[in-house]
């Protein structure tokens, strides 16, 4: 099954995602059309289990369509809309409606919701939302009076957007005020348990992990194809040592931070353990900056051009690497983590084996 749906997404984004579609989306244009054909085959609910109304994947097979969809530079939220709904699912709620995003994604953005008579009353401000005020549905993440986490489904409309931004993949990320927004009890939910004090935050950071796994993907299939193809000096490029050594070292990078991001695969939501999204998001992050480089030094002059389709890759790769807290900042989490645990805690905490009792790791510091 996992080989059939993956086959089916790679010939629907071969189909329809080309160089003209993502020029076109970096000059802000939605591609309706590419969107209808994900809907169709029913990959925003591929982690809704079947009884809840979804397709019901395995967590591996939607993390490798994840990094498919980023393979080939998808310009829209899919990933986001996999796991809000399978978010809204666990907390009750039923399928969200076409496009959705998650918020908030930054460390240190916080929500809060307000009982208001039949719903809730927000505030608070979220910066860098993935397509905020593109998306059909925002899910977010905020906290009641009495400390308990909720999830709130919004729309747009509702939001006042106090700045539409891009990132430098010329994807939105927008900041989005939600002081006084209004929202019905039907929209509101209690967060399920294992959404702790970070919110929504390691799952945002999951998805940006498996996305720079395709996005790498792609690039060192772009470099391989061009060494064995520019002839320099008689030979293919790729035939020299130095060019040979810096391809290695890339993909050894790219092979671990792979092994990191599928240890997600273990999780039923991708972004259930703290630990593990740490270590995937920091190193993917640290790989994607060294095979971005590498790719591009490969390339020479042609990997600078517009011309060339290398930039839809490692743009987004150097977007990906700080969204959802930077490597810098999921390392210094892991510090926290493995402090907080002891240090007679740390080898078993590696090995998941008899970890012992231990504070709740996922509070902020």
């Amino acid at each position: 099954m996992s080989a059939i749906v993956l086959e089916q997404a790679d010939r629907l984004f071969q189909q329809h995602v080309n160089k003209n579609l993502l020029t076109e989306a970096d000059g802000g244009k939605w591609p309706a059309p590419l969107w209808k054909a994900l809907e169709d085959a029913g990959l925003p609910l591929a982690l809704v289990p079947e009884a809840a109304g979804g397709v019901g994947l395995a967590p591996g097979t939607v993390g490798s369509l994840i990094r498919r969809a980023a393979f080939y530079s998808v310009p829209l939220p899919l990933a986001e809309t996999i796991v809000a709904n399978r978010l809204w699912a666990d907390a009750g709620g039923d399928p969200l409606d076409g496009t959705a995003t998650l918020a908030p994604v930054n460390p240190q953005d916080c929500l809060v919701a307000t009982p208001s008579d039949g719903g809730v009353v927000l505030r608070g401000t979220a910066h860098n939302v993935p397509w905020g005020m593109q998306a059909s549905t925002t899910l977010l993440y905020a906290r009641d009076g009495s400390g308990r986490g909720v999830l709130c489904r919004t729309l747009p409309a509702k939001v006042l957007p106090k700045k539409t931004r891009r990132n430098i993949a010329y994807e939105p990320r927008d900041e989005m005020c939600f002081d006084g927004v209004e929202l019905a009890a039907n929209n509101v939910r209690l967060a399920p348990d294992y959404l702790g004090t970070d919110g929504l935050l390691a799952f945002g950071a999951a998805i940006r992990a498996q996305q720079m796994i395709g996005g790498m993907e792609r690039c060192m299939d772009y470099a391989l194809a061009y060494a064995n193809e520019r002839v320099q000096f008689g030979r293919a490029i790729g035939k020299f040592q130095a060019v040979q050594h810096m391809l290695a070292v890339a993909a050894g990078h790219f092979a671990a931070a792979s092994a990191a991001a599928d240890a997600l695969f273990e999780f039923e939501r991708l972004g259930d353990d703290t630990l593990s999204v740490a270590i995937a998001k920091s190193r993917c992050g640290e790989a994607a900056g060294l095979v971005a480089a590498v790719c591009h030094q490969v390339h020479g002059a042609m990997g600078f051009t517009q011309e060339h389709p290398l930039h839809f890759a490692t743009r987004r790769l150097w977007a990906w690497r700080d969204e959802c807290g930077s490597e810098s900042y999921w390392q210094a989490r892991i510090g926290s983590m493995i402090c907080a645990a002891g240090g007679e805690s740390f080898w078993p905490l590696l090995t998941d084996g008899g970890m012992p009792p231990r504070p709740n790791l996922t509070a902020r510091e």
